[in-house]
């Protein structure tokens, strides 16, 4: 029994330095499988014992005096109590994604989607994806539960999407690093590559979800700004994002609204009018290809969600047709062209 209340202890202070400890940096993925297996362990622990009141109350005691140590050692620490042993491996878990010296090496291991798993040359079970397995999980469950619409994004986008979010607040509760959050926005950018439609569901996804604090609006904020520095990514979800979901993300920020906005107007002014078709079309080779009919009906639904925003947008392009020679023969400037589809 002494050495089961010494590998408790051990654990629990494994949970406070996963959360809290700059150490996390020098870990591996050897080191972060044995976590995962330290987190088993004590799982497994809970379902031997829970219902022994003895054992438990032994098991209890261990805890409150580990818990009161640990206390002293770390501020912010969260105490863990019998019952949270049920759950050791989702805390563990937890506290490493809301730690923001978590390197991007264990996030990427976390969250593999392409590596198979091998357990043969270890004891410990591999925990290569062990994010993506949850994910998948979590989509389910609200895929299948009766009582929660359907999202526009994709359970899986909104699993992933609050995620982000959490790891984002994680990042900014250490203050005035805003590089630190780019940083870790371009590795999981550069980790999407081939998967760039998916990672403009969860941003979306991300900036949909409701403000319940400061912290998460500034989160939120934070991913607008980085976003508005990455013009293909930003012209991609512009394209690629259903109708309703950038509606959506218009109304709820302006920032959005504005750079989606600028998109359009880039879209039109990389158009040259072609004779033969007798129609205007892109010439831009940013790999993102928008009819000009797209284009009208992208205008179109932004003014019928944002109602305030269509007078502005047509000044614009009304000045942008002045400085084309005002001409209202068809063909000879796009913006003349494009405002009177949006007047038709």
């Amino acid at each position: 029994m002494e050495a089961v209340l010494k590998n408790l202890a051990d654990t629990a202070e494994l949970l406070a330095v996963a959360a809290q400890s700059g150490v996390v940096q020098q870990w591996d993925k050897q080191t972060l499988t044995r976590a995962f297996h330290w987190a088993r362990y004590c799982e497994n622990l809970f379902s031997r014992f829970h219902s022994n009141p003895a054992i438990r109350r032994i098991m209890e005691k261990q805890l409150q005096l580990t818990n009161q140590s640990l206390a002293a050692a770390f501020p912010a620490y969260t105490e863990v109590s019998f019952s949270d042993l049920s759950r050791c491996q989702h805390l563990l878990l937890v506290g490493l994604l809301n730690n923001p010296d978590l390197p991007g090496s264990i996030i990427k291991i976390l969250f593999d989607t392409v590596t198979p798993v091998n357990n043969k040359l270890s004891q410990y079970q591999d925990i290569t994806g062990f994010c993506s397995q949850i994910i998948v999980s979590r989509s389910a469950c609200k895929f299948l539960s009766p009582l929660t619409d359907l999202s526009a994004v994709g359970a899986d986008a909104e699993v992933q999407g609050v995620m982000l979010m959490e790891r984002l607040g994680a990042l900014l509760s250490q203050g005035g690093e805003a590089c630190r959050t780019e940083h870790f926005l371009d590795f999981v950018l550069q980790g999407c590559e081939g998967e760039a439609e998916h990672f403009c569901l969860v941003i979306a996804a991300a900036l949909l979800t409701t403000k319940n604090s400061a912290a998460q609006a500034a989160s939120q904020d934070c991913l607008l700004n980085w976003m508005q520095k990455k013009d293909r990514l930003l012209r991609h979800t512009c394209s690629a994002l259903p109708a309703t979901v950038l509606m959506d993300l218009a109304k709820e920020h302006l920032k959005f609204r504005d750079a989606y906005c600028e998109v359009l107007t880039q879209w039109a002014s990389d158009m040259e009018y072609d004779i033969n078709e007798g129609e205007w079309v892109q010439t831009s080779t940013n790999h993102v290809s928008v009819s000009f009919q797209r284009l009208t009906e992208h205008f179109l639904a932004l003014f019928a969600a944002c109602p305030s925003l269509k007078e502005d947008v047509e000044k614009e392009l009304n000045a942008l047709k002045i400085s084309d020679g005002d001409f209202d023969v068809k063909g000879l400037s796009v913006w003349g062209d494009l405002l009177s589809a949006l007047n038709s």
